[in-house]
């Protein structure tokens, strides 16, 4: 809701440092006439009120009384990449490599027509100078990378050049493009007659952030969008996170029959006309919530070689024995107000981003304003309290810089209804890849339950859209609910530990949980207690305790050991206030 700054003082509502204020929706209807429920965020000009759920834009007609004007979002600064220098080397193919692509069923002059020339280079694999094919990678016409490749195989990127799809200026304007594993599968499609076609650059690597540039300008407009990945396991997983981001509806999965893994082999063992076949009868992702065994063979295949594979886990000590996370599932997380729910789940977020490149966005108007929620995720990234004097600026940039690339925070301003949240989840899944999304807490969303429907029929149809959206967007999911007011033990004084039973209005909380914790913090003895109540799959984990002290000077959760005999002091947990920024292998120009 925009308003004007005069409408705000008759509320009380002025720059003079107070957090709370009323709220000026609300405050006329509340019985408790008391009760300061608005919070004020002066430097975003933006204030939002923890009863009503409302948030308040200042208009921009009115001066504020230190003559601040309304803040303006900045938008994330855009990395700077190194340019590809001259090839002083640079000679057209010579016979061996003519020889080389005429094998491969690839003619010379489309290699040429695609800019295709020698050059030596000094190959970290080899580490001394090799003859090398060069694929040059344009965006509007510019050179911005180039990718060799050696005669055993061995590739290398540009060191810190930005990381394109190869000939993406080609598809700017179709309507249908192709999407394939590699230079030669691309040409091996050129061969056939498509020029609409473009390759990854690093092969199937599941990281595709450098997409997100190129989204809208070049793939919005796209009606149709065939996958030709390899059929490897990485092929599949590459095939997977493509039609995650560009949607199921839009993808066509290429396959290339008995005894052929891409479509070069394709090409060199059946011809053109089989490529041109496979692209026609490309299939359809499959429909949703229908399958045979047909559909899933390569994955059933690949589960009985590997078998089953523990998830995602955090490096957090004896949590990582009890709990390992998927994507596509939903995880319920409850925990007395104040215990510490959300502080854990930042942790959770950081940690993932770090060590699986997944991308996150929030739900979270309790962590408004958005500057004091990311101001925690820097401390839990840098290890240092987010202060002037004890954190420098190189390391407070380094910080916002990857903060603006891998976390995203969901505050709409018409309302807070479920479908609304999830469209924007829907938009970031696409443009920005987001792998994780939290919705913390579920009381501040907007409730309307339609009339005729109880309170147990809403909440199982509420989290029925949550999953729907985990499996269809290949997320994990993560919803923070607080319990039923509780009351202390008359003996121990303490409130007992939570349940996902204990959430107000449905057993459905447990029941359509994948996974589920509830956090304890145990003030006398300084201990915060995560306790793993649900796991679906007992691969993925199993129900336990895990402990941990908070480190106030960084905001992170340190695993330690509780002692089983009062007697005996706890065990001193491994501190730990390094950059965890400075380990983060940049994905930019890596050997692949």
């Amino acid at each position: 809701m925009e308003i004007d700054y005069n409408k705000l003082e008759k509320f009380g509502i002025t720059n003079n440092g107070k957090k709370k204020q009323f709220c000026p929706k609300c405050h006329e209807n509340r019985t408790d006439k008391r009760d300061k429920s608005l919070s004020v965020d002066w430097k975003q000009c933006i204030a939002h009120c923890h009863y009503c759920g409302e948030n308040f834009f200042f208009g921009k007609t009115e001066k504020l009384n230190s003559g601040q004007q309304p803040h303006t979002p900045q938008k994330p600064e855009t990395k700077e990449y190194k340019k590809p220098g001259l090839l002083t080397n640079q000679e057209p193919l010579d016979d061996n490599m003519k020889a080389w692509f005429e094998g491969r069923g690839i003619p010379v002059e489309i290699a040429e027509a695609e800019g295709i020339v020698k050059a030596c280079r000094k190959m970290p694999q080899t580490d001394k100078p090799e003859k090398c094919i060069v694929f040059p990678y344009s965006v509007d016409g510019t050179l911005v990378n180039r990718k060799y490749r050696d005669g055993a195989k061995h590739f290398m990127l540009e060191k810190d050049a930005r990381l394109i799809p190869w000939r993406i200026d080609r598809i700017k304007e179709t309507t249908e493009c192709i999407i394939t594993e590699g230079e030669m599968d691309a040409l091996s499609f050129i061969v056939a007659g498509y020029d609409y076609v473009i390759s990854v650059p690093n092969g199937a690597q599941k990281n595709l952030t450098y997409l997100d540039d190129f989204i809208e300008s070049h793939f919005e407009n796209k009606s149709r969008i065939y996958i030709a990945a390899d059929t490897d396991s990485k092929g599949l997983e590459l095939r997977a996170e493509l039609v995650r981001r560009f949607g199921e509806e839009k993808c066509r999965i290429v396959t290339y029959g008995e005894g052929c893994k891409d479509a070069n082999e394709l090409l060199l063992q059946q011809g053109a006309e089989a490529l041109r076949r496979a692209i026609h009868e490309a299939k359809e992702v499959p429909l949703e919530g229908v399958f045979t065994a047909s559909d899933v063979k390569e994955e059933l295949l690949g589960l009985f070689e590997k078998g089953l594979q523990k998830g995602a886990t955090l490096d957090m000590g004896d949590l990582d024995d009890l709990l390992s996370l998927e994507v596509g599932r939903l995880m319920i997380v409850t925990g007395i107000p104040g215990d510490g729910k959300s502080e854990f789940l930042d942790e959770m977020a950081v940690r993932f981003s770090l060590k699986y490149d997944w991308r996150c966005a929030w739900f979270s108007p309790e962590n408004f304003p958005v500057t004091l929620h990311h101001s925690k995720l820097i401390e839990k990234l840098i290890g240092k309290r987010f202060k002037k004097g004890l954190m420098n600026s190189l390391e407070l940039d380094a910080a916002i810089g990857y903060l603006s690339q891998n976390f995203f925070d969901i505050l709409p301003e018409e309302g807070y209804r479920v479908d609304t949240i999830l469209e924007r989840a829907e938009t970031l899944v696409r443009r920005k890849g987001i792998r994780v999304f939290i919705l913390d807490p579920y009381n501040c969303l907007e409730h309307q339950i339609p009339s005729g429907q109880s309170e147990t029929q809403y909440i199982s149809e509420f989290l029925e859209k949550l999953r729907s959206f985990a499996r269809r967007r290949q997320a994990l999911v993560i919803l923070a609910a607080h319990p039923t007011k509780m009351k202390k033990d008359p003996m121990s004084g303490k409130f007992p530990v939570p349940t996902m039973y204990d959430i107000s209005g449905s057993a459905a909380f447990f029941n359509k949980a994948d996974f589920g914790i509830a956090i304890e913090r145990d003030r006398a003895r300084g201990v915060t207690r995560v306790h793993v109540q649900k796991v679906k799959f007992r691969h993925l984990g199993q129900p336990g305790v895990a402990s941990f002290q908070y480190n106030t000077c960084c905001g992170r959760f340190v695993p330690m050991q509780e002692s089983k005999s009062p007697d005996i002091p706890d065990e001193d947990p491994k501190w730990d206030n390094s950059n965890w920024l400075v380990k983060k292998v940049p994905v930019q120009g890596e050997i692949f």
